[in-house]
């Protein structure tokens, strides 16, 4: 009631002025934000204090540590390898039809398929008794190490003494988003930390002014696993993959806003950064270090991505060795674009070329026309690129890694009727190859049965291939790991499943 008796129903704001009157309410903010650790630090309940001592202490520690993530650490092993590039083919394109020959399959060709072959054996696409098909392309052998090669991709061939294959690669994986899931993160499901984040995290960066992980697409679209492929998970943000663009501006948005000049870009991060490092100082937040650290490299980067991007300033003999255009968003100008990323000290890029998913339901997809077209599209760069490395010297400190995340059936789709010729998904066997970075030139691990549809010599696991791309890195796949729900996570996963195949190393 007023002096006047009259009742006054005040606005709900009224009831809350003291807490709206004091300056920006900061405590209150962070009162509603803040996380269960800093609740039970401030609570002072003495079984949260035991409990969280160890971890509050690595945290002040982790932010006394070094106020740049990314710098240089040392690996824990004798590593061959400094730098990775991996050149992912998503879809999982067809070995039978590239790089492993299977004369009994051609011999059989369009013959219906073994009942010991389909015995209890389940399949996305195939339907009754789908019929044998063997390559409808040429295979020959090549270099001193007689390794077979489809006459779809030459330039690749001429690697024949350069590179190093797995023809006994396995996967538990038959779907595309999972097994590139698992392939690139340890799980088939979204959320974990990426191969990339994990390698960043062990060793951190030679250039500071460059990401430590940069991404690069060709074919169209994201691969199907999406963009958790490059994302860290767990690990503190400053570590996941940056994408970036070989046409238009190399990275969206980092440059100045209208009316906003580099010297006043400083002062703001400067601003921001004292903010940032109280914030730190205060409740011990890994994120706050990585979003300082993220600020002030894409200050760097504005000076630094547009000359490491412009592929223009290569000898035009080198742009012709890799089929590269400047302007193309194409494989081949992020080829080019890898090898001059890691030779700035880039730790890891990855190339995802979308497009070999070859069903046979059109043809686009078929194994005539559309597994050609696709060969065309990446064959040349990506021998290009080992010659490249080699030939300044690169190729020893930096792995080259080619292949899909599972393989294709020996058996012929034909889904619905279709004449064209198409592979259905297949886990059991595939190939990859790898070039560089300590392992074997010229050399060929595992074989497959007559038929490509078994393993028969030396399986290798995808935690198989995991734990030998981190111990070429000189990082211990075993003991690397990063505490995360009660667990030391780590790529290979939770058990000793994974082991280092010491056969392919040099």
């Amino acid at each position: 009631m007023d002096n006047g008796g009259e009742c006054v129903v005040k606005p709900r704001w009224y009831f809350d002025e003291k807490l709206i009157m004091e300056p920006m309410n900061f405590r209150f903010a962070h009162s509603r934000a803040q996380t269960r650790r800093q609740f039970l630090q401030r609570a002072g309940l003495s079984l949260g204090s035991v409990a969280l001592g160890g971890l509050l202490a690595r945290d002040a520690n982790a932010a006394a540590i070094s106020k740049s993530p990314m710098a240089m650490k040392p690996p824990t092993l004798p590593g061959r390898a400094k730098n990775i590039i991996y050149l992912h083919m998503s879809g999982a394109p067809p070995s039978l039809d590239l790089f492993d020959y299977k004369p009994k399959l051609n011999e059989m060709h369009m013959q219906p398929c073994p009942d010991e072959v389909l015995r209890g054996q389940k399949f996305p696409f195939l339907k009754g008794v789908p019929k044998l098909l063997g390559t409808p392309h040429k295979f020959a052998q090549h270099g001193k190490s007689g390794a077979w090669f489809s006459n779809i991709v030459p330039h690749m061939a001429a690697l024949a003494d350069e590179t190093c294959f797995i023809r006994s690669m396995w996967t538990d994986q038959f779907n595309h988003s999972p097994a590139e899931l698992f392939l690139f993160t340890g799980t088939q499901r979204a959320g974990a930390a990426s191969m990339g984040s994990w390698v960043t995290y062990g060793l951190g960066s030679e250039n500071q002014d460059l990401p430590g992980f940069v991404v690069l697409l060709s074919g169209g679209t994201d691969p199907t696993g999406g963009k958790s492929l490059w994302g860290s998970g767990f690990l503190p943000s400053v570590y996941q993959g940056v994408q970036c663009r070989t046409s238009g501006a190399p990275i969206l948005y980092s440059e100045n806003p209208p009316g906003m000049d580099r010297q006043s870009r400083r002062r703001s991060l400067d601003k921001l950064r004292e903010l940032n490092e109280a914030e730190a100082k205060l409740y011990g937040d890994p994120e706050t270090l990585t979003r300082i650290e993220q600020y002030e490299l894409a200050y760097r980067m504005q000076i630094t991505v547009p000359d490491v991007f412009d592929i223009s300033k290569e000898p035009e003999y080198i742009r012709e060795m890799y089929g590269a255009k400047p302007g193309e968003g194409s494989f081949a100008n992020n080829c080019l674009q890898a090898r001059r990323l890691i030779e700035k000290g880039v730790r890891f890029v990855q190339l995802f070329d979308w497009g070999w998913d070859m069903h046979g339901t059109a043809s686009s997809n078929d194994l005539l026309s559309g597994l050609p077209m696709k060969c065309k599209e990446v064959d040349r760069a990506s021998a290009a690129l080992v010659n490249d490395l080699k030939q300044r010297g690169m190729l020893e400190d930096t792995l080259v890694i080619w292949g899909g995340e599972f393989g294709r059936t020996p058996m012929n789709e034909a889904r619905n009727g279709s004449t064209f010729l198409g592979r259905d998904h297949h886990p059991n066997c595939f190939t990859i190859w790898m070039a560089g970075g300590g392992v074997k030139p010229g050399f060929s691990y595992g074989a497959t049965d007559d038929f490509g549809y078994h393993i028969v010599q030396n399986k290798v696991t995808v935690r198989d291939l995991q734990a030998t791309i981190l111990n070429q890195m000189g990082l211990d796949p075993h003991k690397f790991s990063f505490p995360y729900l009660g667990l030391n996570q780590r790529l290979i996963g939770p058990t000793n499943e994974g082991q280092v195949v010491k056969q392919i190393l040099a």
